[in-house]
């Protein structure tokens, strides 16, 4: 278990930001296709609206780049590396793996946008 208070806790959890006391996804299986990123409007604990303003989530598309880019070096090394196959296999298996991988990518990405202007605050309840 992540130490709460981390930004990398709220990360990889999906948890709210501000509290890290719940989930900020409405569905816990993201595989889903109608819940993958599908988000509550705002934090049952602590209140904070997780649409900081229209189309805030539009900046998360820079983010998937990034994942997306490590998810596929990631599998060249795996695939043409360790696994010794030729290009076109490893090019097929970073195919798969970004596919298999996209709905946590998304979410990934989500997370790691907000954590980017949400920061953890121990005493959100004096504010």
């Amino acid at each position: 278990m992540l130490k709460k208070g981390l930004k990398i806790n709220s990360i990889l959890t999906g948890s709210c930001p501000r509290c890290q006391e719940e989930s900020m996804y409405e569905g816990k299986n993201m595989y889903n296709p109608s819940k993958t990123i599908k988000m509550n409007t705002k934090c049952s604990h602590c209140g904070l609206h997780y649409q900081l303003e229209p189309s805030f989530f539009y900046g998360s598309m820079y983010v998937s780049y990034a994942v997306g880019v490590a998810f596929g070096v990631a599998a060249f090394i795996i695939f043409y590396f360790f696994l010794k196959t030729n290009l076109k296999t490893a090019f097929i298996g970073i195919c798969g793996t970004l596919l298999a991988f996209m709905p946590i990518i998304m979410r990934l990405s989500r997370n790691i946008w907000i954590n980017f202007f949400v920061s953890y605050n121990k005493n959100w309840k004096e504010k």
